[in-house]
């Protein structure tokens, strides 16, 4: 079923609960489909209102049915002061499904470390345009990374017997209008290009999914049994629960349940009470609350008839192997994409003063102050990881952007200028202020459906009194939301153009969650690395990439467009959205675009060159070989990229899509054959008239190289027949 460890059979999981579930009353059944928050004791006993413990549902004490105990994510462990990784998008650039499935396992750890059982952190929404502010949040801009990182994500949440959360399904793309916008797109765009990836989560035994605020053709997706029964449970099999997303994803209780939404979450405002009365009133068929309850007890069996192997205690959270993983991910994260002259790395022995420039230097800056966010024991900035790196024996000068003469006065008296910008939390993130309000109203409501009209009329009050906190902190919540634009602010494109050709060694050093437009700037720097917002151990990472004792690996999730008009259009404050077939670099290649930098792409201290590329059906798979030779003189780890174009489709297809990728280590001169198994599934379109999906009859060509930029892939053409399937 979920968990490969349970000890009882799909058959003996499904007695257990009918039988639990017969023994339940109405009232008890109803009750167990909501959760209990409760933010104003959390903000007295933790200052944060959010979630500083799990917040639980009710579970049932009588019968031993355990309540589903919620974190969120996806940096990690919201709760306590939990290892904090690189965002989602960066771990995306690593490619690196193995990494992915390693920091599943610390958040399995950690969720159980801290008393949860439910961690509500793969995230994989599409980047359809890199202004969406939760950007960050997720993988890149490609349903097969974000499929193949999430499920790497969900295997190693759940090895740890923790409950993996798949969000936000579905089509949720917009920050500004999320809880409004009504999303329509074609059928096809919908299965090929927004679904995909929360279908291999589920194959992967994925324990629940989270409904999404934004409307689906007219309706909630919290509330579109279209998406939650129809799709996927009826066509995909999914047996396990799903959960509303907090506060405003269920508008209509009656529609909610009926349509496939076991829970809502984190406290009742639809539910309880209120389905209760439905209930009585005729309204609602007890066989949907049956059905819901069912989910809920069969799936929290699966996960606790396991036997504990492994002790899960507070000492695990931010342990030195965990925090050495966060290390090694954002390593492995960072996206070297100008390298002139190779000026990196610099050569660390020739370095005695070293200048920093930009506030970003000296900031803790770890991402979104919304619900992602975390609060990790310590942080290292850029200025703190080199400082570190060289102890005292090199002199370490930082200056502001506003600084800007005193910083090219010393531009030429040092050995090396790191120039560190970007955006942080008040540039792109969730987006809660406009609603305040509302949530306010529903919020009391949920206090008044659990009987506690006294906290209902103390939450409005202390709202009164402070209405601007943020529910995940007591600090006042910041604008985050949708990027307003996509380049860098004035003050650092002006720092980067009169300082980046002073000094032969500059690296312009990119903080984000999402992708930084750079033309009007990159002509004047030598070095430009992505580092991102790189987790409790960003500073470390970044000095040890700068000073040559890793070799940058990553590759960017997202395509950079040598004009913003190329990507695909977005409306922040739109409440309809129309979302096409094409995005990213799709739409680049239909478009006939070249991009300033493609999907994919990222520089190395070494060059990799590719030979020998062969593909050869082997029953149900694709077989891609290739070989990949170090040709310079430092070890490294490529990324191997699998494209496939069907260029006699039939049907309208894109130029090329990604299919698989894996990476590979290598050393100065070592060549090594790199096998890349595709399943004939993954080269399938939907037809939408026969309502299936379709191999087609046709030649395939199979591209494999270092990115998406077709004159650096080897091509291979092959036959594939479905009478031969």
């Amino acid at each position: 079923m979920f968990n490969k460890q349970s000890t009882l059979t799909d058959q003996q999981i499904h007695e257990k609960a009918n039988a639990l579930l017969k023994e339940m009353s109405l009232k008890e059944k109803v009750w167990m489909l909501n959760g209990n928050w409760d933010p104003i004791e959390n903000g007295v006993q933790y200052e944060n209102q959010y979630n500083p413990i799990p917040i639980k549902t009710n579970g049932n004490e009588r019968l031993g049915i355990s309540p589903i105990s919620f974190t969120d994510g996806p940096r990690g462990v919201v709760m306590g002061q939990s290892t904090c990784f690189p965002v989602s998008m960066a771990r995306g650039a690593s490619f690196d499904t193995e990494l992915e499935r390693r920091i599943g396992n610390v958040f399995g750890i950690e969720s159980r470390a801290g008393g949860a059982n439910y961690f509500a952190g793969v995230c994989i929404n599409v980047l359809m345009h890199p202004a969406w502010g939760r950007a960050q949040e997720t993988y890149g801009e490609d349903p097969f990374l974000l499929g193949e990182m999430g499920k790497a994500l969900t295997e190693g949440v759940q090895d740890h017997n923790v409950m993996a959360c798949v969000k936000h399904y579905a089509v949720n793309n917009i920050e500004n209008t999320r809880f409004h916008v009504d999303v329509n797109l074609s059928e096809r765009t919908l299965r090929e290009v927004y679904l995909p990836h929360f279908k291999k989560c589920v194959d992967a035994g994925a324990a629940s999914l989270m409904g999404s605020y934004n409307k689906f053709r007219g309706d909630h997706a919290c509330e579109s049994k279209y998406l939650l029964t129809t799709i996927l449970r009826d066509e995909w099999g999914f047996e396990g629960f799903t959960s509303s997303d907090f506060i405003f994803g269920i508008r209509d209780g009656k529609k909610a349940i009926e349509a496939g939404m076991d829970v809502e979450m984190p406290m009742p405002v639809q539910y309880n009470e209120s389905l209760l009365k439905l209930l009585e009133s005729g309204e609602v068929d007890e066989t949907y609350i049956d059905q819901a309850a069912l989910r809920v007890i069969r799936t929290i069996i699966a996960f606790e008839s396991t036997p504990d192997k492994v002790t899960y205690s507070k000492e695990k959270i931010a342990c030195k192997s965990h925090t050495e993983l966060a290390r090694e991910a954002a390593e492995k994260s960072m996206v070297l994409i100008k390298n002139e002259g190779q000026v990196l790395p610099f050569n660390k022995k020739e370095m005695k003063k070293i200048l920093l420039v930009g506030r970003l230097a000296v900031k803790e800056n770890l991402g979104d102050h919304g619900s992602s966010r975390i609060n990790p024991i310590y942080s290292v900035s850029p200025l703190q990881g080199i400082q570190s790196y060289f102890k005292d024996e090199v002199e370490v000068i930082h200056c502001h952007e506003n600084e800007l003469e005193k910083a090219k006065a010393l531009a030429s008296d040092v050995d090396a200028v790191v120039i560190v910008v970007g955006n942080d939390y008040n540039d792109e993130g969730e987006y809660v202020m406009p609603d305040s309000t509302n949530a306010v109203d529903f919020i009391t409501k949920g206090y008044e459906q659990q009987g506690m009209s006294e906290k209902s009329a103390a939450f409005k009050e202390m709202m009164k009194q402070t209405p601007t906190t943020s529910y995940t902190s007591n600090e006042t919540f910041a604008p985050g939301g949708d990027r307003k634009n996509l380049s860098l602010r004035q003050e650092e494109i002006q720092v980067i153009n009169e300082m980046g050709s002073i000094n032969k060694n500059t690296v312009v050093s990119l903080v984000c969650g999402s992708m930084i437009m750079t033309k009007e700037w990159e002509a004047n720097v030598p070095a430009i690395l992505y580092s991102w917002y790189a987790g409790m151990e960003g500073g470390n990472a970044l000095a040890r990439i700068l000073f040559g004792d890793i070799n940058p690996s990553g590759k960017l999730p997202f395509v950079i467009p040598t004009d913003e008009s190329h990507l695909h259009p977005f409306d922040s404050s739109s409440h309809q959205a129309y979302y096409d077939f094409y995005h990213g670099y799709r739409k680049l290649d239909k478009e006939n675009h070249t991009p300033a930098y493609p999907f994919g792409f990222g520089l190395s201290y070494t060059n990799y060159s590719y030979s020998d590329l062969n593909v050869e059906k082997e029953g149900d798979s694709v077989i891609v070989k290739v070989k990949v030779r170090n040709a310079g003189n430092v070890a490294g780890e490529e990324v191997v990229q699998v494209y496939v174009s069907v260029p006699n489709s039939k049907v309208e297809r894109h130029i090329k899509v990604l299919k698989g990728f894996t990476r590979v280590h290598l050393i100065p001169g070592e060549n090594k054959e790199v096998v890349v198994p595709i399943t004939l599934k993954e080269l399938e379109y939907y037809n939408e008239d026969e309502e299936s999906w379709v191999l087609e009859d046709s030649n395939y060509v199979f591209l494999v190289g270092p990115s998406s930029d077709e004159k650096a892939l080897l091509r291979e053409n092959i036959k594939l027949s479905i009478s031969e399937t």
